[in-house]
Parts: C-alpha cells; structure tokens; sequence
C-alpha cells in the first residue's frame, strides 16, 4: 500500500509543478507594440478673400422718433389735472391748468419793454443818419469851397473831424441801444419758451398726439421749473441716439448702416444713420448721431439701452484669416500654413479687424492651408497631422 501512495503523491506535485509554469508563462502571448502617429495634431482651413470692416461698438438709447417734451420754466402751483402718465393724448388735449397769473404778466411787461426799445432804436437810428449825412454833407462842401479859394484847410479839417466824432458818437448810441433791444428779446424769448404750450388761460396744450410718457403736475401743488411737466411719444417709430468720438464722427454718414442690438427684446436689426452732428456736446466732447429704427421693428420702448456697432473702413476682396490663427512674439506677427505635412512659419501684416477675424495685408494668399488649432506647439518645419474638427 505504501507504493501506491507515494505514486499519488508524486502525480499531484508533478500537477502542480505544471500550474506553476504556466503560470509563469503567462498563460497567454504578449500584445505587439503599437507605434504613435508621427506629428503635432492641427487642424487647418483654406485661406480665402472676403470682405471685412473695422467694428466700433458704442452704447446708445432709444427714444420716440418725435419724442416732445413740455418744460414750464416759470415758477406756477397747478389748479386742475386733466391726464396722467401712460395715457393716449391728442394734439390740443388740454392736460392741466397752472395759475400762471405773475408770469404772464411779466410776458407782457417783456413784451413792452421789447417793442419799446426797438421803437427807440429806429427812432435815435433816424435822428442819427440824417446828422452823420449833414456832417458828411458839409465835408463835401466845405472841400468844393477849398478848390475855389473861398474854405481853407483849416476849415475843411474841421469839418473832418465833425463828421467822424458823428459817426463815432452815432455808433456808440446805436450799440447801447441794440445792447438794450437784446436783453428785452432774450426777456421775451425765456418767457416764450416758458409759455410755448400754454394758452391765455394758463392751460397746458398737449402738441402732438401720442403717448403720455411722464406727466409730473399734481392737483394744488408747485410744479417744478427745472423738470419736464410731461414728455409725449408720438405714435411714429423709435430712433437710436449714441455719442461717438472725434476719431469716429467723420467716418459716419447719413444713409451709413449699422447693426443694433436691444437686450431688452433680445433683438438685433439694421438701422440707418439719419444725422451726424457737427458740433461736440460742450461737456462730453462727444458728438450725437441719430439713427431710424426700421418699420417692422416692434417691442422697443423709450429708454431702453441699445449696443450699437459701425462696420468703417470697409475692405474688399481681403485676405481675412480668424484673428485666434496669428502669433506674435511682441514685434512680429505670424502664422503657420501645413504644406505636405509640414508647418512652414510665415510672417505677416495685418490691417482691419472685425467680428473675430483680421484682414491680412502680406504673406499670405488664397488657397494656402492655414493652421487654426494646434499652431502654439509648433515650429518652422516640424511634422505635423490634419485631424478633423470631431478629432
């Protein structure tokens, strides 16, 4: 018995030695080696001509195309209240009556007082022509009695010297005078201006039809003289008005387009410039330009914000590459182009720039492959592997 237990053992160690090896071996063959594609992964496009234009993005509102504001600059308390803000006006609507009883008697003192001086100025006027022409008058005669022997100079010097102290002392007056004509106008103009929409009874005439934007007049009280009483929208469409530089102003032309864009209703369109000014704001130094809001364009209220972009200096036919393509190292600027898988360095010029893309001037042409992705890793000559925009 003994015999037969020691063959069993023997084919179980022989079993295990088997495991072992095998084990060590793996139990399976090894994997090949994979090799790497060769190159920087880029990405490419064809470099082509386009149009493109200088962006100049500023910020503007938007307002009634005939927006009217009613200013009362004269100290009045409000005795009757005939509207309120957010109502529809027609043109000669009365909307409230003022006790305007101190100014409108100082309009027409302003108004004598006016008509007055101007009546003393056509009346020293006359009187003072007619003594220059007799002064003048005794010159020329006084030199006709020289030629014949019966003035002498003396007596032709002094006749001089009359006619210029009556025409000097004819201009001093008649400047004092105009001096007082001005100051009884500009009198006159502040109280018309005052007065403009209010008729002889102290009430105030709406003057176009429209919305009634804001209206601040309050029954028995003070109205404020330094505020608008009520600002109308007319029922036409709304403008744009932004405020540009110097720099800008005389690229911009009435007829000229530019895109709007309102956050408020998530709107963009195309309006057109409608004016330029010529004159900079005294305080801003900037100048305005208007610009009409298209027919179809609903939604926009007064007072909404707008981001107003100019397209100027317009170049077509340009070399246009996207702006993320070039490098620059502080003085150069430059691109990589893929040539038979191989980035080729090239510097370039560039011009105008636009929504995300730059005019190029030189080093470029159409039909080149330019690098857009990857072009930071690489250098003039190294190898380089097109993947497309999913890889």
């Amino acid at each position: 018995m003994k015999p037969i237990k020691r063959s069993r053992f023997a084919a179980v160690l022989l079993a295990a030695v088997l495991t072992f090896s095998l084990a060590a071996c793996g139990g399976q063959e090894p994997e090949a080696d994979v090799p790497e594609e060769a190159g920087v992964a880029v990405q490419i496009q064809p470099v082509a001509e386009d149009a493109i234009a200088t962006e100049n993005k500023v910020s503007g509102k938007v307002s009634a195309d005939n927006e009217y504001t009613i200013l009362i600059t004269s100290a009045a308390k409000c005795t009757a209240v005939y509207a309120k803000a957010g109502d529809q006006v027609q043109a000669g609507d009365i909307l409230c009556t003022l006790d305007l009883g101190s100014a409108l008697a100082s309009y027409n003192a302003a108004r004598i007082s006016y008509s007055s001086a101007l009546q003393s100025y056509n009346d020293q006027k006359a009187v003072l022509d007619k003594q220059v022409q007799l002064a003048l008058d005794n010159v020329n005669n006084t030199k006709a009695l020289f030629e014949i022997g019966a003035a002498s100079q003396l007596e032709v010097d002094q006749a001089e010297l009359n006619y210029q102290s009556a025409s000097a002392g004819r201009n001093a007056t008649l400047s004092q005078l105009e001096a007082g004509i001005q100051n009884a106008q500009s009198g006159v103009e502040q109280l018309d201006i005052a007065l403009e929409d209010v008729d002889s009874n102290g009430n105030v005439i709406a003057p176009i039809s429209g919305t009634l934007a804001t209206f601040s007049a309050v029954e028995n009280s003070f109205i404020s003289n330094t505020m608008p009483l009520a600002v109308i929208d007319g029922p036409d469409q709304m403008k744009v008005s932004v405020s540009v530089s110097e720099a800008l102003v005389p690229k911009l032309s009435p007829g000229d387009e530019a895109s709007v864009y309102v956050s408020a209703i998530d709107r963009e369109f195309t309006a057109v410039i409608r004016s330029v000014e010529q004159a900079a704001n005294m305080q801003t130094q900037l100048y305005t330009v208007v610009l009409t809001v298209p027919a179809d364009v609903g939604g926009l209220m007064n007072g909404m914000f707008a981001d107003v972009t100019f397209h100027t200096d317009v170049s077509e036919n340009a070399i246009v590459i996207p702006t993320e393509a070039i490098l620059n190292d502080g003085s150069v600027q430059y691109v990589f182009i893929e040539e038979n898988g191989t980035a080729k360095y090239v510097e370039i010029t560039t011009g105008l720039t636009g929504n995300g893309v730059t005019e190029v001037l030189s080093g470029l042409a159409a039909g080149q492959s330019l690098v857009t992705v990857g072009q930071e890793y690489l250098t003039d000559g190294a190898a380089v592997r097109v993947v497309s925009l999913e890889g």
